[in-house]
């Protein structure tokens, strides 16, 4: 796996390092599931205030709710029941 450096303050450092005792996990897989944590969060905090922007927007609002039927007839297409 490749590897790089990343300069973070002593605290964080050793805060980490006593994660792999608390956890029985390697330090690179902590790492790694708090980054794909931390994306998700932003992932879900834009999606929501684009959400909030088009509620905002009375038109687009309209629009969105007079499409959602459409799309709703979609979620099972292919699937048994």
């Amino acid at each position: 796996m490749p590897s790089t450096t990343v300069r973070i303050s002593r605290e964080a450092r050793e805060n980490l390092q006593k994660l792999p005792g608390q956890t029985g996990r390697k330090l690179h897989e902590l790492l790694d599931e708090a980054m794909e944590r931390y994306r998700r969060e932003l992932f879900v905090k834009d999606a929501n205030a684009a959400f909030t922007a088009l509620r905002a927007n009375k038109e687009a609002w309209a629009d969105e709710e007079e499409e959602r039927p459409a799309w709703e007839g979609t979620l099972a297409d292919g699937l048994e029941e």
